[in-house]
């Protein structure tokens, strides 16, 4: 099941917000690549969401920062502890001896969905009064 953006997930900010959106796509077609069961394109994707992950936590963090907000350093210890998640939770997936079994890919796409979903309810709209100031 495929993400959609909700307004209610826009922190006010368009760079923050335009960052998410993408994320949501990058997502969306690594659970496509999983039901096709395309390791090649899957690959790709991971690759992708990471790289682009770590270009979004940088640029949120130099946001947070202009903008004053007092919680930078836990969103800085965020970032790095989902970043490690993701990195096992990819590394996990790919050596699976069952990668391909239902309820491995069911779990590994529950846990992308998760993975950004909860970040941006729990830690980045905490940010919408210092980004709306």
């Amino acid at each position: 099941m495929a993400i959609a953006w909700r307004e209610q997930l826009s922190v006010g900010n368009n760079i923050i917000d335009d960052d998410h959106k993408y994320l949501i796509e990058i997502i969306n077609r690594v659970e496509e690549c999983l039901t096709k069961k395309d390791m090649p394109a899957l690959k790709g994707e991971l690759q992708r969401l990471h790289d682009y992950s770590l270009l979004h936590f940088d640029r949120e963090e130099k946001i947070a920062t202009a903008v004053g907000y007092q919680q930078t350093p836990g969103l800085q210890q965020s970032h790095r502890s989902l970043m490690e998640k993701l990195g096992k939770m990819q590394s996990d997936f790919m050596t699976a001896e069952q990668a391909w079994s239902p309820e491995l890919t069911k779990g590994f796409a529950d846990f992308l969905r998760n993975w950004l979903i909860d970040h941006v309810i729990k830690e980045d709209l905490l940010m919408k009064p210092s980004l709306q100031k």
